[in-house]
């Protein structure tokens, strides 16, 4: 068996203020080299935090994390100043799900994707300036000569993207987190850019963790879902999301959920294994797995 490309074990994340955050409340996943992982969840669940835990681009001065992080056997909780630098983008680099605030404004997009590869390589300027060229290309930018010199407010929400995805890729990661990375594109060139996604993982072998914009995306309705029919719309909960000043003492959707039970609200449900790689904590999988005893 391979070692995991990312073990997190027991992830909690709290940010301190006036009130105190509980925004990630012990999550645990791995994920293995060259797969493609989902995570999936209301609004203010933790997913976009959660990905930036695996990068430590949260402020340290006001948030807490507990639990372990490890990225293709690096520690990355434990890293200290120089060896992130190296690990961010060299071992794992995200696209942003707006290019237009995480590109730098007074640069151009040839000038921030040779800055990436310079500080990774030993490597002339113009050897990483040709090297950007090839990523726009690689992306499939159209006129990548001339995106090359180009300021990111005179691109279009979708070619920003695929600079992003260019950028991303300037040194070779064997992680890629994508955070809701189709946000304010239209339709069209939403699937475009999930598909380029696709392709250059597939290409590299990338591990790819991704926050997808709605639950309705291509990536959740390919999975393999329990309970739901071919072509039948999966069951949205009605209601909201708890207070995330409220730290969780039992399971989150009881006040919500319709076969809640008085054990949902005083404690959280065990863990039920329904099969390999597959884990849920509900008592209706322990009740189903008992009946199938």
């Amino acid at each position: 068996m391979s070692t995991p490309l990312v073990e997190i074990e027991n992830l909690t994340v709290r940010f301190r203020g006036a009130q105190t955050v509980h925004a990630v409340n012990g999550v645990s996943l791995t994920l293995e080299p060259g797969q493609v992982l989902g995570i999936l969840g209301e609004s203010g669940s933790g997913k976009s935090v959660t990905l930036k835990t695996l990068l430590r681009l949260l402020p340290e001065s006001r948030s807490d994390i507990g639990g372990g992080v490890r990225v293709d056997g690096r520690d990355v909780l434990a890293l200290n100043p120089q060896d992130l630098a190296d690990y961010r983008g060299a071992v794992t680099s995200m696209i942003f799900q707006d290019p237009a605030l995480a590109l730098d404004p007074v640069y151009t997009v040839g000038q921030q994707i040779a800055e990436a590869i310079i500080r990774h390589e030993t490597i002339s300027a113009k050897a990483a300036m040709a090297r950007a060229l090839e990523l726009l290309e690689l992306v499939r930018i159209p006129s990548p000569e001339r995106r090359l010199k180009a300021y990111p407010h005179e691109m279009s929400g979708g070619m920003r993207q695929r600079a992003m995805i260019a950028l991303a890729l300037s040194c070779n990661p064997t992680l890629l987190l994508a955070d809701e990375p189709t946000t304010a594109l239209d339709a069209t060139v939403q699937i475009q850019v999930l598909l380029l996604i696709r392709e250059l993982q597939r290409e590299f072998n990338l591990g790819v963790m991704r926050d997808p914009q709605h639950p309705y995306t291509r990536g959740l309705l390919a999975a393999n879902l329990h309970g739901a029919k071919k072509g039948e719309r999966l069951e949205a909960i009605p209601g909201a999301p708890p207070a995330l000043t409220e730290p969780p003492s039992a399971c989150s959707f009881a006040p919500r959920c319709k076969h809640a039970q008085d054990r949902c609200r005083a404690a959280l449900p065990p863990v039920v294994q329904l099969g390999e790689g597959r884990v849920v904590r509900c008592i209706l999988a322990e009740l189903a797995l008992t009946a199938a005893a």
